[in-house]
């Protein structure tokens, strides 16, 4: 048994300080569809508060973070919370940044394997400027993006050497 590792490098707009990285870990006996993804990192440079966190359909940073199209949603859902069962693949809820403006994150999630059909490698991870309300805002982006604002940075997702 080994494990698939993943790796995004998060950075932000020109004048943007936001910077980190994430770590997407899978064990290789689980690998495919619906099995447990381990989130993990670190992203500094944020506001104080809760921030949008989602995996986009694209690894195209041509244009920034906005050439990242939208969520990961290979099965046509609405957008939900991690927990919900009606949401985005690439619905991952909220990262909470301190007071420093550090998230330190760590998340456990089964819809964003790494190997399969609907794999997330080659895809980018945003970090937006405003809390997802996750599906229950009301708003007319509730059901799409959460309403989760700006995005304030992002990271291609690609597979990590095992040395």
């Amino acid at each position: 048994m080994g494990t698939v590792k993943a790796v995004a490098i998060i950075s932000g707009g020109i004048d943007s300080k936001v910077k980190g990285f994430i770590q997407f870990t899978q064990d290789t006996a689980t690998a495919g569809n619906f099995s447990t993804t381990q989130v993990t990192g670190r992203i500094s440079g944020l506001t104080p508060g809760l921030h949008g966190f989602h995996i986009h359909a694209f690894g195209d940073t041509t244009n920034g973070c906005n050439s990242t199209g939208s969520h990961f949603n290979p099965l046509m859902k609405d957008h939900g919370s991690p927990e919900d069962v009606e949401r985005h693949a690439g619905d991952l809820g909220n990262i909470l940044a301190a007071s420093d403006g550090v998230a330190e994150i760590s998340i456990t999630d089964r819809q964003i394997p790494m190997i399969g059909q609907h794999s997330i490698v080659g895809r980018a991870v945003v970090v937006h400027a405003d809390p997802d309300d996750l599906g229950k805002g009301g708003h007319e982006l509730s059901k799409t993006t959460g309403n989760a604002g700006a995005r304030v940075g992002c990271g291609i997702i690609g597979l990590q050497s095992s040395v």
